[in-house]
């Protein structure tokens, strides 16, 4: 099964992001990239932004980012497998660490990188 990484990335001041979480899946090669403001929790909807694919050495990396963009950290892992994906609508099952059961990630908008998330409990 693919893997996936949740990681905390500390900007320094300034930095045109603040403080928040990439979701990171493994698919072919690359890790496809949301940023998040919070972590997922079941039932409630957070706010994703699409990111640039990263490279897999993030599933295992924690540490400095380079060109000073602050720091990342392991907050959750695991593996996951896609149970629907069209048109906008992703629909995962997670098997981590902390979270487990269905994360949907949901295009809310023309724009490619707006998205929400929502967790629903494993059955």
């Amino acid at each position: 099964m693919p893997r996936f990484v949740i990681l905390r990335h500390e900007t320094p001041p300034g930095h045109e992001r603040g403080t928040h979480f990439d979701l990171m899946l493994e698919v072919t090669g690359a890790l496809r990239t949301w940023s998040l403001p919070e972590l997922p929790a079941v039932g409630k909807v957070v706010s994703a932004e699409a990111l640039l694919d990263h490279r897999l050495a993030y599933l295992e990396y924690e540490g400095p980012i380079s060109g000073n963009r602050g720091t990342v950290s392991r907050v959750e892992q695991g593996e996951y497998e896609v149970l629907t994906e069209f048109a906008g609508l992703l629909r995962i099952q997670l098997a981590g660490g902390l979270l487990q059961g269905t994360l949907q990630l949901r295009q809310t908008s023309d724009s490619a990188a707006t998205w929400e998330a929502v967790l629903k409990m494993q059955q």
